[in-house]
């Protein structure tokens, strides 16, 4: 596989297309990443192999004591590779586009969107991977009324789809005099970055393009011309804004991108739901019937209510401490699809 990557990256007109080239070279990184991980744990594994017969032969209880916590860590290692490797869906290993909408609730809900935007800056940045915020609309006091960012990295829609939901938060409110207890919800919305190749049809005429004047967080970010893109695919009623770039012409291809890829995401719903109904089933996807939920008080949980995975250390989820969820929520992904 490896081979195939250096034959592409020998080609003539391989840096012609600077974007896509950058995008090759970084999944064949990602795939010797994978074999170097996989002969290291190998090795770990013959290492333990030996200590344990050697502490066996000897019988030697210390050292059979430093194998068993050996073998304990290379367990964790080797249940985090399993993970990785059965990222194998065709737009896992995609970047990802994450969108946040605070709903009711005024500067509450939107104070939870800024914090739910600090979380996942936190996990891409441990994981390596680069944000790029396409869309931010900040809050009349405080927060956002909503966020869109593009999340670069070999896994990135792999992993943060298993975020796509409503989050929920119960708290005292910073912004209630009377120190009452609020609860506050946010949807939260990823689909794959779609490239030009693939086939998702848009016609003109589908389309209703606006520019306006951007905006953003701070002064150094709001442009004075025209720049910012929105467009409305009138059939479907998607809309798609970008505002990140100087230019309306780069604005305008990075909002097609996004609609191509909502546009994709609708296609696989669509299928989904007719999957569904042949089988009979039915998904509650109201506002309130969300995903995960972070509570601050009266005590001090993190839950997620599709796999029961928790965690009393809110800090460290609201730090990007994310991976048991995203973990727990794909291992049952897999194992609903083995068993159907």
């Amino acid at each position: 596989m490896i081979a195939n990557f250096e034959e592409k990256m020998a080609a003539p007109d391989f840096w012609d297309d600077n974007e896509k080239a950058q995008s090759v070279i970084a999944e064949m990184n990602a795939v010797k990443s994978a074999v170097d991980e996989y002969n290291k744990l190998y090795q770990e594994y013959e290492d333990a192999s030996m200590m344990a017969e050697l502490a066996d032969e000897e019988s030697d209880e210390e050292l059979a004591g430093e194998t068993a916590e050996q073998v304990t860590a290379l367990v964790g290692k080797l249940e985090a590779f399993e993970l990785q490797l059965l990222l194998n869906q065709p737009y896992d290993r995609l970047n990802a586009i994450l969108e946040l909408h605070p709903g009711a609730g005024g500067t509450e809900s939107q104070d939870w969107g800024q914090m739910l935007l600090r979380m996942y800056t936190r996990w891409a940045d441990k994981r390596g991977f680069k944000v790029e915020t396409l869309d931010y609309l900040p809050g009349d006091e405080a927060g956002i009324k909503s966020v869109t960012l593009l999340i670069k990295g070999f896994n990135a829609y792999g992993y943060l789809k298993a975020e796509k939901g409503v989050h929920r938060l119960v708290r005292i409110s910073p912004f209630d005099s009377s120190g009452r207890r609020h609860t506050s919800f946010v949807s939260c919305d990823v689909v794959p970055e779609i490239a030009d190749d693939v086939e998702i049809e848009v016609r003109t005429e589908d389309l209703k393009i606006d520019t306006y004047r951007a905006s953003g967080a701070g002064g150094q970010h709001i442009n004075t011309t025209d720049s910012a893109v929105r467009i409305t695919h009138i059939p479907t009623g998607i809309v798609v804004t970008c505002q990140n770039e100087r230019s309306q012409i780069k604005n305008r291809e990075q909002a097609m991108t996004m609609l191509r890829s909502k546009l994709y995401e609708r296609k696989i719903e669509e299928q989904k739901k007719e999957l569904d109904e042949i089988r009979g089933e039915q998904s509650d996807i109201a506002w309130g019937s969300q995903i995960r939920s972070y509570v601050f008080h009266p005590y001090s949980m993190v839950k997620d209510h599709r796999t029961s995975v928790e965690s009393g250390n809110v800090g460290a989820v609201m730090d990007g401490e994310l991976d048991p969820f995203i973990d727990g929520y794909l291992r049952s992904q897999i194992k609903s699809e083995t068993e159907s």
